[in-house]
């Protein structure tokens, strides 16, 4: 149910699973990222829980985490700090700001190792590698509305293995598919 203790949530978001069939969970509204293992009552905290804010110990309303195999890293979108963060580890003393500015809910990586972020401000998704300064446009990026060229708040987003991306188009109320290199999307 509802609450802040370590076998409740608020306002979960999203979420990935783990070869032990752990479950982390974007716990958004009380800002952080918990660790629920197979049939465990009780959770773990793996970042944030420190109440919102922008220090490194903090996260603000995170929306989504995925796991970077290539780098034995956490990915969390820190959508409130309008940030992309890694942590490298559980205890919260090695992490890196990876992008900044950026309303950012979606994440997923490919096979690659590119992480693609959706951008709910900018109604986009780009793609980045390590050290990117902008990323690249993938999808949307021709302001906010209801074309098949256009996205209006794009949240949670997936990639497959021919790198089409699923893309929660959550104001126009539909899920698009922008297959690699298209100019614009397809209605799911």
């Amino acid at each position: 149910g509802e609450g802040q203790e370590l076998n409740q949530l608020y306002h979960p978001c999203g979420m990935f699973i783990d070869n032990d069939k752990s479950i982390y969970i974007a716990d958004s509204f009380n800002h952080r990222i918990v660790k629920s293992k197979l049939n465990s009552n009780t959770g773990q905290i793996i970042a944030g829980g420190n109440r919102n804010g922008n220090q490194n110990n903090q996260l603000n309303c995170p929306r989504d985490i995925i796991f970077d195999k290539e780098n034995n890293s956490f990915i969390i979108s820190d959508e409130e700090n309008k940030r992309v963060i890694r942590y490298f580890d559980q205890n919260q003393t090695n992490q890196q700001i990876i992008i900044s500015n950026i309303s950012c809910w979606g994440l997923t990586i490919d096979k690659n190792g590119f992480i693609y972020v959706s951008d709910t401000q900018n109604h986009e998704v780009r793609r980045w590698k390590q050290g990117d300064e902008k990323g690249k446009l993938v999808a949307g990026g021709n302001g906010q509305g209801n074309q098949l060229n256009q996205l209006n708040e794009p949240t949670y987003i997936f990639i497959d293995d021919d790198y089409s991306l699923y893309i929660s188009d959550q104001n126009n109320h539909r899920v698009m598919k922008w297959k690699k290199d298209a100019k614009e999307g397809i209605i799911v």
